[in-house]
């Protein structure tokens, strides 16, 4: 797998098919927008898809994101910190004392930046990491094909299925 900045992945692969490093690569450079990465790999489209389809990581959320859970602390001290972070905590919105216990969010909250830096540093991970395979291109054909493209296919072959047992009918 190789992340990294998309003007360089670009120049690598070739901007145009006068530049392009194999036939058809150019196209996989156009596509590459926002936080992407690439995965070199021998093995089949089926068993890329998958992995990469079983495949998820908990991680902590961002600002922005929404709660999937409500999170309350408990009245009493915070025993999992030390005295020395407590200006930190009382920054991020905390009572020096949490005498009646604090609600940090509750489930479907648009989370703010203090927010989000309390769940993380209470160990809450509420967002998810998957990745999703888009495009594929294959070096022995040169083929570049969007991954719907196959869902596309299977819908209209099961629609015409469909169709056909109708008629039958």
């Amino acid at each position: 797998m190789f992340f990294g900045k998309n003007k360089v992945k670009m120049v690598a692969l070739g901007r145009s098919p006068l530049d392009e490093y194999k036939d058809t690569l150019h196209q996989v450079s156009k596509k590459l927008r926002g936080k992407v990465g690439l995965l070199f790999t021998n093995r089949t489209k089926e068993e890329v898809n998958e992995w990469f389809t079983k495949y998820t990581e908990m991680d902590f959320v961002r600002a922005g994101n929404k709660a999937t859970l409500t999170v309350s602390l408990d009245p009493g001290p915070l025993k999992e910190f030390p005295y020395s972070m407590e200006p930190q905590l009382r920054g991020l919105g905390l009572p020096t004392a949490l005498k009646k216990g604090v609600e940090v969010c509750k489930e479907g909250d648009v989370l703010t930046p203090e927010q989000v830096h309390i769940l993380k540093l209470f160990g809450y991970e509420m967002a998810e990491f998957k990745v999703t395979i888009r495009y594929m291109w294959d070096a022995q054909s040169g083929r570049f094909q969007h991954m719907d493209d196959d869902l596309l296919e299977s819908a209209a072959e099961s629609e015409g299925e469909s169709e056909e047992e109708e008629d039958d009918s």
